[in-house]
């Protein structure tokens, strides 16, 4: 299995935001997850949705759409893992 880090950022308090990454191989199996590095005790901080575009036959985008449900603002890594 391969894993990473596709990308960071900070989510405002109280908001959302959307990141894309394009170009990924349609015949890989890819997982999405969305973890905070802004250590909060407590409650979730966040929660993410990833939305698909077939962008061509040999590229795939992805949408990762993260809310953040806290009043402060929160970093975070989108990671991503191929299952084959």
């Amino acid at each position: 299995m391969r894993v990473g880090v596709q990308f960071t950022g900070t989510v405002r308090a109280n908001s959302s935001r959307r990141w894309f990454t394009h170009s990924w191989n349609p015949a890989k199996h890819v997982i999405w997850t969305v973890v905070p590095t802004s250590p909060r005790v407590g409650a979730p901080q966040i929660e993410w949705e990833v939305q698909v575009e077939r962008a061509s036959s040999s590229k795939v985008t992805y949408f990762i759409s993260i809310k953040n449900l806290t009043g402060r603002d929160v970093n975070i890594e989108a990671r991503y893992a191929f299952l084959n």
